[in-house]
């Protein structure tokens, strides 16, 4: 079935991707009535640009599948919450509805900007919780 542990796996998907490559794994994919239209992960280190989150990518991959700038009736879902940066964009697609698995404590929107996806986009965070946070912090211990 189609819902959002299903998409939120194939957002997993992606952030083991960026994991495996020594990225933040953070992923996303953007889905369109049932179906996946934009799949990304976190680029900043190889692209070396601090705009290349996952959500960024994911962003102009699904507007250059659709052929224009809004995504009013698509739904991001992403592994972890978005930064201010990335609801900003998002907020500007027009998105239908974010789905996040993980709040990001020290760069989340929520705490610095709560307001900046569209009044009309529908939020929901905690999907798949436990795995999209478990990511992160092996990706982070590995580090020290």
């Amino acid at each position: 079935m189609f819902d959002d542990a299903y998409f939120m796996k194939q957002a997993l998907t992606e952030a083991q991707k960026a994991f495996d490559m020594d990225e933040v794994p953070v992923g996303a994919v953007v889905v369109c009535q049932n179906r996946i239209i934009a799949r990304a992960h976190n680029y900043t280190e190889h692209l070396n640009d601090v705009t290349a989150h996952a959500e960024m990518q994911a962003i102009t991959a699904a507007t250059g599948a659709l052929g224009g700038k809004y995504l009013t009736d698509c739904t991001l879902y992403v592994t972890v919450e978005p930064c201010v940066m990335c609801a900003g964009a998002l907020g500007w697609s027009q998105i239908s509805k974010v789905v996040y698995g993980t709040v990001d404590e020290k760069r989340g929107f929520h705490i610095y900007a709560p307001r900046a996806l569209h009044p009309k986009t529908e939020l929901v965070s905690g999907v798949m919780e436990d795995k999209c946070a478990a990511l992160m912090k092996e990706f982070f211990q590995k580090k020290r």
